[in-house]
């Protein structure tokens, strides 16, 4: 039986939202094949963090842990057998704009493994986020996400939990917001504009991730669920986890992804300039 009112909110939940527990219909039949059949899911209700995990918060929990992410670790050859142990060095996947126009079937155009890469160099060596206390933190894997939830007394959200949250009460709309992507010429999240990988029009004001609240939030006045990062869940596609909400570099031509419907999966070893998180707490069962 889903929850209908909130429950005493415990401390580490302070400063979420209560997602009242519901039934919705869960994927889309329109767009990507991964996202059907429509189907009608029950979703318990929980507390959603009105924003993804900050950099400011990611700070402070490797502050207090001293938590060393994936990307700043140096990756194990025996994960690598084919590749010269010299080439082994820390680092993430940052993009890197084209020039022009290039086959989209070939992402390697527009990845590019940089050492030195890690959530507080972004782009690498050189890069700070100390003017990004409010975006949300980047190039963090699977398990990064996991220690901090730990730390937090939280939780990563299911696919199904996220995606309830994310439409916001809106059934069966395109959009977190509705079904059209630009009402009134104003854009509801920062994603890319104009041809990707090499026009960015920049019609949201951000060429990169953007500080949360700058958008309008949903109807649960949850902030950025679709747009400027992916998100980690807890479901599994085989070996790989899922990710929801698409990103700053999700564009109509290539990714149509920054819809609450939408999902990909992405191996728990990556990590990326668009990948982050937001955490769940679940009432306890009595």
């Amino acid at each position: 039986m889903a929850l209908l009112e909130s429950p005493a909110t415990p401390a580490t939940a302070e400063g979420m939202v209560w997602i009242r527990g519901g039934v919705f219909q869960m994927g889309s039949d329109e767009f990507y094949p991964d996202e059907a059949p429509v189907r009608r899911v029950e979703v318990e209700g929980f507390w959603s963090a009105p924003h993804p995990v900050t950099v400011a918060q990611f700070r402070r929990f490797v502050k207090e842990t001293g938590h060393v992410t994936v990307a700043e670790r140096t990756p194990d050859a025996a994960d690598y057998p084919d590749v010269d142990p010299a080439l082994l060095v820390p680092g993430s996947l940052v993009f890197q704009r084209t020039p022009g126009p290039v086959d989209l079937d070939d992402h390697r155009a527009w990845w590019a493994y940089v050492p030195g890469a890690d959530w507080q160099h972004p782009e690498g060596p050189g890069s700070d986020v100390y003017s990004r206390a409010r975006h949300p933190v980047t190039h963090v894997a699977y398990a990064d996400a996991q220690a901090y939830a730990a730390w937090a007394g939280q939780a990563l959200p299911t696919e199904a939990e996220w995606e309830y949250a994310a439409r916001g009460g809106l059934e069966g709309a395109r959009f977190a917001w509705g079904d059209e992507e630009f009402p009134g010429g104003k854009a509801m999240a920062n994603t890319w504009q104009g041809e990707f990988p090499w026009q960015n029009l920049r019609i949201d004001g951000f060429q990169g991730t953007s500080p949360w609240g700058v958008f309008p939030p949903n109807g649960y006045g949850l902030y950025d669920m679709t747009g400027n990062a992916w998100e980690w869940t807890c479901d599994r596609v085989g070996e790989r986890m899922v990710i929801k909400g698409g990103s700053h570099l999700c564009a109509p031509n290539y990714c149509l992804r920054y819809r609450p419907a939408a999902r990909q999966s992405e191996s728990i070893d990556t990590s990326t300039c668009h990948i982050g998180f937001r955490c769940v707490v679940r009432p306890e069962n009595p």
